[in-house]
């Protein structure tokens, strides 16, 4: 499964992208929304975004979120933050919020159900 991690700490996004390759999925990297975007259009395949909120760039990881949703219907997001609270209402259908800082198989596993409901 290839999932698509959007974060514009380099610490965190490497942290991030190694718990995911070392559960054998693939990753593309992105560190703020307008190259998730693009990578997004350029890459086939993404199953699931996972994205921080708070980034530079034209759009947060909220709006991103309800972007790739509208563009990519079926494609499974996870968004978390380690700063600011989510409201589920905030979110596009089905999307999931987490708190940073979580544990891997926390991770890991909303990741996997993301995939499961999404697209196939």
């Amino acid at each position: 499964m290839k999932v698509l991690v959007v974060e514009d700490e380099p610490i965190i996004r490497l942290g991030i992208v190694s718990s995911i390759e070392d559960a054998g999925h693939e990753v593309v990297e992105a560190a703020n929304a307008d190259e998730a975007v693009r990578r997004l259009a350029s890459e086939g395949g993404v199953r699931v975004i996972v994205t921080d909120v708070d980034m530079p760039g034209s759009m947060d990881g909220i709006a991103l979120a309800q972007y790739a949703y509208r563009e990519w219907p079926g494609i499974g997001v996870l968004v978390i933050s380690g700063k600011v609270g989510v409201l589920p209402s905030q979110l596009p259908n089905g999307a999931k919020f987490m708190s940073k800082p979580f544990l891997e198989p926390q991770l890991l596993g909303a990741i996997d159900a993301l995939a499961a409901t999404g697209a196939s």
